[in-house]
């Protein structure tokens, strides 16, 4: 069952998920890094199999990695969206009907939202009433 956010829990909530989207970001560009290390070592050179190997077991663990990040968002109720932005989606509330409370990476507080079945691109700015209580 999912937890619904009000726009101030959605906000209280912001620092611990704003340093676990961090790590997720981070930990994706170093798995990036290696994926094109390994994208450049030819296959057919016995040299150059030892690295690949290691560049293997290396984005096994960032995925990894990854993965446990993204399972503690979900236990937070936070439901992760994109790994280029850092998009986070709260469940919430908005005249009574379902919707998502949408944050991502680098900006101060949660004051976007869109429909379920809209994504990112059907984002609209919160209400005033909401950003300026913090409730819903």
């Amino acid at each position: 069952m999912e937890k619904y956010f009000t726009v101030e829990e959605a906000n209280r909530t912001l620092p611990l998920v704003r340093r676990i989207v961090s790590d997720i970001v981070a930990t994706y560009d170093e798995f990036r890094r290696r994926l094109e290390e390994a994208r450049i070592l030819d296959p057919e050179v016995a040299a150059q199999l030892s690295r690949r190997r290691e560049l293997e077991a290396e984005m096994r663990q960032l995925t990894d990695r990854v993965n446990g990040f993204i399972s503690e968002l979900e236990k937070i109720g936070v439901l992760f969206k994109g790994v280029e932005e850092g998009l986070i989606d709260f469940y919430g509330k908005l005249d009574g009907r379902p919707v998502f409370l949408c944050w991502k990476l680098g900006e101060e507080s949660v004051e976007w939202w869109h429909e379920l079945d809209t994504g990112y691109v059907g984002r609209r700015r919160l209400p005033t009433h909401l950003l300026s209580l913090g409730g819903s």
